[in-house]
C-alpha cells in the first residue's frame, strides 16, 4: 500500500476537510508569490525610463484613471501599493503557515490520544504480549514524528504550487531561457532523489529501532535499580545504552549531513545558470537596458524558486526518513479493539462457569471444561502449584479474559462485551506487587477514580495503614516512584486501600502476601478477612497458612478442578 493509501487511511473526515482548506490557502499563496515577483519586472522597467509610462498600454489606463499628474508620482503610487502587497504578502503567509502547524501538531495531539485509547482498550489477553517500552515510545515518539511527516508533506504541496506558478511566470518572459533552466534544475533535482531516497530511508528505519532499544533500556534498568547496585555490572548496561544512543544519534547525523546537499548542490547550479543567463541575454538582445528588467526577475524568481526546491526535496528527504512513523502508525491504527458496552449488570446471587476451556496459544488449553458455581459472599481459595490453572480461571471470572469456549454467567444473565465493563466494576484487585507512581498516598489510592479525601481515609483506616501515615503527612505522604519510601507490608495495606476505593462487591488477592514475612501475612490477611465480610473474596495462594480461613478451598492441577 502506498504511502498515501496509508495516510488516508488513518485520518478523519475532519482532517480531510482541513487538509483540503489548507490545500485551497496553498494555491492562494502560490498566486499571491507569483504575483510578488511577476510585479517586480514592471516596476524595474518603468523606474528605469519612466517615459515608458505612457507608452505601456496597461499602465497608461491606470495612469489616466487615478488621474496622476507626472509619471513620478505613477511611479511612486505603484512602489507603494508593491509594499502594501508584500506587507499584506507577509502577514497571509504568517496565517498560512500557523494553520499549518496548527493542522500537523494538532496531529500529534489527536494520534497520540487515539494510541493511548486503542492500547488501552486492548484485551488484557494482547496487552500482556506488549512490550511497555514500545508502547510509550510509539505514543510518544512515533506520533511525534507522523505529524512531523505530515507537517513535510504539507510543506511539499504549498512549495509545489509556488514552484508551478513560477515557472509558468518564466515560461511566459522567456521559453527558451526557461526550458534550459529546467533541463539543469531538472536534472539535479533527479540525481539528488536518486542517490539520498534509499540512504535516508535505511537511516529512518535504523532510528526507529535504535529508539526502542534506548527505551528498553532505560526501563529495564529503572525498573531493576536496585539489584544493579547490587550486581556490580554496570558497565553492561552502560555499553548497551550506549549503543542504543549512539546508533540513533548516528541515524539523525546521517539524515540532518544528507539533508544539506541539495541546498548546496542547487545553489551552485543556480548561481551559475544566472551568470549564463546574463551573457545570454547581452548576447541575445545587445542592450544592457534591457537586462535589468528581466535579469532582476529572473534572479527574484530563482531567489525564490530555490529555497522552495531545496524545501521540496528536504521536506521529500524527511518523509524518506520518517516513513518508519507512518508505516508503524498504520499498522496500530489497522487494528481495532473490541468495543465493549456499558450495559449494566447485578450481582445479587451466583456466578456460574458451564463448560469454560481457555487457551494462551492456540490447541494449547490451559483451562479445560471447566463448570462452576459461585454464591454471592464466598469466600473461596484457589490454590494449586505454578501453572495449574487457578490464576487464569480467576481472571475467567473477573471478566479479565473471554473464553475460548463455554459460557459465564451472573445471575443468569450471559457475560457478553456489552455488560462486561460493568461486571468489572464490581471488582477489587489486589496483585502480588503492587505498583505505586511517584505521587501522594491519596493520588495512588484514587488512582482512576475521582478524588474524595473524606473517602481516601476511609479505606486507608480499613486498610490499617492510617494510624502510621499520620506519623508523617497523612494521606499527602509521598511514596517514592515504584513505593519505594514504603516497606512491603505498607505497599499492600495502600494496595488493599486502592481496592476497597470504589466499593467492590468481589474482592481479588492474587498471590497478594506471598513476598511478606509470616507474621505481616498473617496480619494482613485477618484484616482482609474482617473488610471482606459482605464481599465475595477470591484468594489465589500457595500456602495454606494464607487461606486456612476460606471456607471454601478448589484445588487446581493441570487446568481443571481436583475438588
Amino acid at each position: 500500500m502506498s504511502s498515501f493509501s496509508k495516510l488516508r487511511a488513518i485520518m478523519t473526515r475532519e482532517d480531510k476537510v482541513s487538509l483540503l482548506v489548507l490545500l485551497f490557502m496553498s494555491i492562494v499563496l502560490s498566486i499571491i508569490e507569483t504575483v510578488g515577483i511577476s510585479a517586480i519586472m514592471p516596476f524595474i522597467t518603468l523606474a528605469s525610463n519612466p517615459a515608458k509610462v505612457l507608452e505601456n498600454e496597461y499602465s497608461i489606463i491606470i495612469y489616466n484613471f487615478f488621474e496622476f499628474n507626472t509619471t513620478t508620482e505613477f511611479i511612486i503610487f505603484f512602489g507603494v501599493v508593491l509594499i502594501l502587497f508584500y506587507i499584506f504578502r507577509a502577514v497571509y503567509s504568517m496565517v498560512f503557515n500557523y494553520m499549518l502547524n496548527k493542522f500537523s501538531s494538532g496531529r500529534f495531539h489527536i494520534f497520540s490520544v487515539r494510541l493511548f485509547k486503542n492500547y488501552t482498550n486492548l484485551p488484557y489477553k494482547e496487552f500482556v504480549k506488549k512490550n511497555s517500552a514500545e508502547l510509550t515510545k510509539r505514543i510518544v515518539n512515533e506520533t511525534s514524528y507522523l505529524s512531523s511527516y505530515i507537517n513535510r508533506v504539507l510543506m511539499m504541496v504549498s512549495e509545489f504550487f509556488t514552484l508551478l506558478f513560477l515557472y509558468v511566470l518564466l515560461f511566459y518572459v522567456n521559453w527558451e531561457m526557461t526550458l534550459v533552466l529546467s533541463a539543469f534544475m531538472g536534472v539535479m533535482v533527479f540525481f539528488l532523489i536518486f542517490i539520498l531516497k534509499n540512504r535516508i530511508k535505511s537511516q529512518g528505519e535504523k532510528r526507529a529501532v535504535r529508539q526502542s532499544e534506548f527505551y528498553k533500556v532505560l526501563n529495564e534498568t529503572f525498573g531493576n535499580f536496585k539489584l544493579i547496585k547490587l550486581i556490580q555490572n554496570e558497565e553492561k548496561i552502560y555499553k548497551e545504552f550506549s549503543d542504543a544512543s549512539y546508533g540513533f544519534a548516528r541515524a539523525n547525523i546521517i539524515n540532518n549531513t544528507l539533508n544539506q546537499l541539495p541546498r548546496l548542490s542547487l545553489e551552485t547550479v543556480a548561481f551559475g545558470l544566472l551568470i549564463s543567463i546574463v551573457v545570454f541575454v547581452l548576447y541575445r538582445y545587445e542592450d544592457p537596458s534591457f537586462v535589468l528588467p528581466i535579469i532582476s526577475m529572473y534572479a527574484l524568481a530563482l531567489y525564490r524558486m530555490l529555497p522552495a526546491v531545496n524545501r521540496i526535496l528536504t521536506n521529500y528527504n524527511q518523509t524518506m526518513f520518517y516513513a518508519k512513523s507512518l508505516d508503524i502508525m498504520y499498522e496500530e491504527f489497522s487494528y481495532t479493539p473490541l468495543i465493549e458496552g456499558k450495559d449494566n449488570i447485578e450481582f445479587n446471587d451466583k456466578i456460574e462457569l458451564k463448560k469454560i476451556s481457555y487457551e494462551y496459544v492456540k490447541s494449547k488449553l490451559v483451562l479445560q471444561d471447566i463448570s462452576l458455581t459461585i454464591n454471592k459472599g464466598d469466600k473461596i481459595a484457589f490454590v494449586g502449584q505454578s501453572g495449574s490453572g487457578k490464576s487464569t480461571l480467576v481472571d475467567l471470572i473477573i471478566g479479565l479474559y473471554k473464553p475460548i469456549s463455554g459460557e459465564i454467567y451472573i445471575d443468569d444473565i450471559k457475560i457478553t462485551s456489552q455488560n462486561i465493563k460493568s461486571f468489572r466494576s464490581k471488582v477489587g484487585y489486589i496483585p502480588q506487587s503492587i505498583y505505586l507512581f511517584d505521587g501522594t498516598v491519596g493520588e495512588n489510592v484514587a488512582f482512576g477514580y475521582e478524588y474524595d479525601e473524606s473517602k481516601i481515609i476511609e479505606v486507608l483506616k480499613k486498610a490499617n495503614i492510617h494510624e502510621f501515615l499520620d506519623t508523617k503527612e497523612g494521606i499527602y505522604t509521598n511514596v517514592g516512584d515504584g513505593g519505594i519510601q514504603l516497606s512491603g507490608g505498607q505497599k499492600q495495606r495502600i494496595g488493599i486501600a486502592r481496592a476497597l476505593y470504589s466499593n467492590p462487591e468481589i474482592l481479588v488477592l492474587d498471590e497478594a502476601t506471598s513476598a511478606l514475612d509470616n507474621e505481616t501475612e498473617a496480619k494482613i490477611m485477618d484484616e482482609i478477612y474482617e473488610i471482606s465480610e459482605d464481599k465475595t473474596l477470591f484468594i489465589i495462594a500457595h500456602r495454606l497458612s494464607t487461606v486456612e480461613q476460606c471456607a471454601r478451598k478448589i484445588k487446581m492441577e493441570n487446568g481443571k478442578i481436583l475438588y
